[in-house]
């Protein structure tokens, strides 16, 4: 590797760094790339020889979001088995929490993996789809536990189904719209959910 692609490489990961963290202050309406361009120390212009568009940059931004959403889902199922529909539940409790918890912490790069909308005519690449795809294995691993004469497109529609109903009452929580549940009470009603579905999942004797 040359010594000008290393530059590139490092000058490339300073700007992820920079909108990281200007996201994680103002939200995804505070990512200017004046600004960046000013805090890694390159002309505007410059910024477009490290990444095709602000898109790309967004995209790479919610790549580490899902790096430690990942690492998180993974410390919070580290040696537990679905084995039984107890042990199912059990994990499914620990993965919902886990991702209220994360929303929680890193309010501002969590909405950005939802609220960012690609520019009209483009679309999310392969490698993006990849990384959030990746994330529904957790819920995919207890589910078939549950529903273990289930095929795999029906468990990987009804993993999508349960991220949403959770997702659901995080955002309406977190953002304490209308309706929502009460913050102090979030954590609750969300094992009560998940335990309710995982529970009605629960093949008959």
């Amino acid at each position: 590797m040359g010594k000008t692609t290393e530059r590139r490489d490092r000058q490339r990961e300073a700007l992820v760094l920079a909108a990281e963290q200007a996201i994680s202050e103002r939200g995804l309406a505070g990512l200017k790339a004046r600004d960046l361009a000013e805090a890694i120390g390159c002309s505007l212009g410059a910024i477009y020889n490290l990444v095709h568009d602000m898109d790309e940059l967004v995209l790479r931004v919610g790549s580490r979001t899902l790096a430690r959403l990942d690492a998180a889902l993974a410390e919070a199922t580290r040696g537990r088995t679905p084995g039984s529909d107890g042990d199912a539940t059990d994990m499914l409790v620990a993965i919902a929490l886990t991702y209220s918890s994360f929303a929680r912490e890193n309010l501002q790069l969590w909405r950005t993996l939802f609220e960012h909308r690609m520019a009209e005519g483009a679309s999310v690449p392969e490698w993006a789809i990849t990384e959030q795809m990746a994330m529904f294995r957790y819920i995919l691993a207890p589910l078939r536990a549950l529903q273990p004469r289930a095929s795999e497109p029906d468990l990987t529609l009804l993993s999508r189904t349960l991220f949403s109903a959770v997702h659901g009452v995080v955002v309406l929580g977190l953002e304490e719209k209308f309706v929502a549940v009460p913050a102090a009470a979030l954590n609750g009603q969300i094992e009560a959910l998940v335990r309710a579905i995982g529970k009605g999942l629960t093949p008959s004797a």
